[in-house]
């Protein structure tokens, strides 16, 4: 009788929560599975009263109206049902949310998660640096890797390391309000490391603007206006210094604005270029349909009605317009828009309090919703995974601090 013992089978869910923290800077393989695994070990451990509280707060309930409205909208779709399913199953991974806020709420565990992702992604860290800084070393990746993104692509790398190194920028902050200066200087310098990785390595554009607007938050956060106002400036600075030789920065920022001074929709595909194509005819395919959109999955077969005789970017018949809202307006219109904006702002209203667990849980919930005004990074697997491990566990931890301080309610 033991060996069903629903504490026995927490504890290996906790175990798996870890692993699959740790496995998302990595494997999309291996993420998927351990994330099966994680489930079926949790599910005899589930108490449907606490999952139903889970539910009806905001921060539980949201995630599965959108996965609610994903499903009803197969109904109206004018697509293949196997492009219906597929669509469907953008939405899925968001009710892994409640459960696991249910399942850190009650599990000490959740500090024992963090160190997972931070430690692989350190490394990564050092896996990145030293392929970049020696290329002609074999490495056993793919040939067609660039040099210092061994797995996955720049984007992803540039994500988890941004959310590194906002973590170690609280962590540092906290541990020399404590008086412990060597740890804190060493959090620092590895903070450091890792901003010029994204610099100079796994340079995003998109990361550019989350990582200042991260930092001014974090000014903000500790020191009100005042210190927002000098990280502005530390990372103007910052910025100037690393550009004559940050020239993955350089190309990333000047080419942006060359190709949005060149653009046409009949050219050569361009980054900028094709967001607006896509974003362009996004807008129109809501207009068309506002109040409930055309279904899930419809997206590419929007986008293919106007491509005949198109060429260039206009030609093209994407899968998503890389923006979230726009993905999610195409497919479940203004309800479905409300829904995913009622999420987010309901995990930032989770994450409003002080605590180590609650910045965590800010900086995944920030980061996702810029990264989703150029990205539908929600429904990215990545990203949308980094969403929902960040989101449901340090949700959690903030759940559970605040039952031991019920004068205190966070949502």
């Amino acid at each position: 009788m033991t060996a069903f013992n629903p504490k026995h089978f927490g504890r290996v869910a906790d175990c798996f929560a870890i692993a699959l923290a740790a496995s998302l800077p990595w494997s999309t393989s291996a993420t998927g599975i351990i994330a099966g695994l994680w489930l079926l070990a949790l599910i005899p451990t589930l108490d449907l009263a606490s999952l139903r509280r889970v539910i009806f707060i905001p921060a539980g309930g949201f995630p599965v109206l959108l996965v609610a409205l994903g499903a009803v909208g197969m109904l109206w779709a004018d697509v293949s049902w196997a492009e219906r399913v597929g669509g469907f199953g953008s939405f899925i991974k968001l009710l892994f949310i409640p459960l696991l806020l249910q399942q850190f709420s009650r599990s000490d565990y959740g500090r024992q998660v963090l160190i997972g992702f931070l430690a692989s992604c350190l490394l990564l860290l050092v896996v990145s640096w030293s392929q970049w800084t020696f290329p002609g070393i074999p490495w056993p990746y793919p040939k067609n890797k660039v040099p210092g993104i061994p797995v996955k692509d720049y984007i992803s790398q540039s994500a988890m390391f941004t959310i590194c190194i906002l973590v170690l920028a609280q962590f540092a902050f906290n541990t020399w309000r404590d008086g412990n200066r060597h740890l804190a200087y060493a959090a620092i310098l590895l903070a450091l490391i890792f901003l010029a990785n994204v610099l100079y390595v796994a340079t995003s554009r998109t990361y550019l603007v989350i990582i200042p607007a991260l930092f001014v938050a974090f000014g903000y956060r500790q020191f009100g206006w005042k210190g927002a106002i000098a990280l502005v400036i530390g990372c103007a600075v910052l910025a100037m210094a690393a550009w004559p030789s940050a020239k993955n920065m350089r190309v990333r920022v000047t080419s942006f604005f060359d190709e949005v001074r060149t653009y046409e929709p009949t050219a050569k595909a361009t980054s900028a270029g094709e967001r607006l194509t896509y974003w362009t005819k996004a807008v129109k395919f809501i207009h068309e349909a506002p109040l409930f959109g055309h279904g899930t999955g419809s997206i590419r077969d929007r986008y293919r009605q106007t491509v005949v005789g198109q060429t260039g970017m206009a030609a093209e018949e994407p899968d998503n317009p890389h923006n979230q809202i726009l993905t999610i307006g195409i497919q479940i219109g203004f309800a479905g828009i409300a829904a995913l904006l009622g999420m987010w702002v309901a995990h930032l209203a989770l994450f409003r309090c002080q605590s180590f667990a609650a910045w965590v849980g800010f900086v995944v919930v920030v980061q996702n919703m810029m990264g989703s005004l150029f990205n539908s990074h929600l429904f990215d697997f990545t990203h949308g995974w980094v969403y929902v491990v960040g989101v449901g566990i340090a949700g959690g931890i903030v759940l559970r601090e605040a039952a031991s301080r019920p004068q205190r309610l966070l949502v």
